[in-house]
């Protein structure tokens, strides 16, 4: 399936894109140096809710769709040089909003779980 939105998003800061089918997607991220917080090389959760809603954006797949909230919950840390996977799936549509459920896991171990509200604009939010 063609990816048709957040074409120019740095993949090598919130993952690359796996597996698209209508309302899922896998997207993967290997950890870097550039992402750490700290000498022992914690990761920033911001590049772990960067990658599940990246994840989500795929799933939805509108070449205009945003964030309009989600709910959150960081389950264990991730250290440079882990490579975490986001799956997400739809779970509600109701017109233009979107329910993704998204999940990140390193190796076996769950490390983030998210709900994000997403919605499909009829134009560039920059442009409303």
């Amino acid at each position: 399936m063609e990816i048709k939105t957040h074409t120019k998003i740095d993949q090598r800061l919130c993952g690359i894109p796996d597996q698209t089918a209508d309302g899922n997607s896998s997207v993967t991220m290997e950890t870097s140096a550039d992402m750490t917080v700290d000498e022992p090389g914690l990761v920033h959760g911001g590049f772990i809710f960067g990658l599940a809603d990246h994840a989500a954006m795929i799933a939805v797949n509108g070449p205009y769709v945003v964030l309009g909230g989600a709910e959150t919950r960081f389950l264990k840390p991730v250290k440079v040089g882990d490579t975490v996977v986001a799956s997400a799936r739809t779970i509600e549509v109701k017109g233009k909003k979107h329910i993704v459920a998204a999940d990140v896991t390193r190796g076996d171990d769950l490390v983030f779980q998210g709900t994000f509200t997403c919605f499909v604009l009829d134009k560039h939010v920059l442009d409303i």
